[in-house]
């Protein structure tokens, strides 16, 4: 049988690598942005002179604005790493001397950990470096949102270059905002939220809404409040019983 550990160091690294796609492309703007170039072939055929540049034109495009823009996507980016860093150094600390027991309750790590004091003081100092390191890459890769903005509509060729920047930077932010709710959580109640592993959710009772609609047609048909109690409780047990019931070995 292959080790738990194994198996979510491969979920983490397989997640890891679709991330960094994203981010690329989400904070090399100036490159990856389509834009506007002028063609005089294009001019002397159709009467249109602009066409979509290429990365490499995009690379060596010598504008000063665009020459900034740039630098500052190379340093968002080095954040964005070192971020990654921060944020794999920990997911690996907690794969080894923490695991996932879905009988106790999220908050129960609290009240254990204390019992290993050196495992607590480095959970929050790794929960606080995360948590810092994010900070600073949020405000980086907000000037970077910024200055990209005004390349967009500097160098704007046609609706791909709204909908690529557009579709570029919300991958990038739904990260951030993902991994600073991890962080914040983390740090506000002293536990290790994962920020690559997640579980589905199973929907195992009956709607809130539902029930009281049941309960208000039932009073509404002339059914006492006693006797709406009475069968919603009557429902549940019978419920309840049927899980309880073994099949018989034959």
């Amino acid at each position: 049988m292959i080790d738990e550990d194994i198996v979510q160091r491969i979920k983490v690294a397989g997640i890891f690598l679709l991330q960094v796609y994203k981010v690329t492309t989400g904070t090399m703007l100036s490159l990856f942005i389509p834009q506007s170039c002028q063609d005089d072939s294009l001019t002397n055929t159709t009467g249109s002179g602009s066409r979509i540049c290429s990365l490499q034109e995009n690379y060596e495009n010598a504008d000063g604005y665009h020459q900034t823009v740039m630098y500052w996507n190379v340093f968002s980016f080095i954040t964005f790493f070192t971020y990654y860093m921060i944020e794999l150094r920990r997911e690996e600390w907690a794969i080894k001397f923490l695991d996932i027991d879905n009988d106790k309750p999220d908050n129960s790590l609290k009240e254990i950990i204390v019992k290993e004091p050196k495992l607590d003081k480095k959970m929050d100092r790794l929960n606080l470096w995360y948590y810092r390191t994010l900070l600073f890459n949020c405000g980086v890769y907000g000037i970077n949102l910024g200055l990209s903005a005004k390349l967009v509509k500097d160098g704007y060729h046609s609706s791909s270059t709204l909908s690529c920047f557009a579709s570029f930077s919300l991958l990038v932010l739904m990260k951030l905002y993902n991994s600073l709710e991890v962080a914040r959580q983390s740090v506000k109640n002293d536990k290790m939220m994962s920020a690559y592993m997640s579980e589905f959710v199973s929907f195992n009772v009956l709607d809130k809404d539902y029930v009281e609609a049941k309960q208000k047609k039932m009073i509404e048909s002339g059914v006492s409040v006693e006797e709406v109690f009475v069968d919603v409780n009557d429902n549940a047990e019978e419920e309840e019983e049927e899980e309880l019931v073994v099949p018989e070995k034959p």
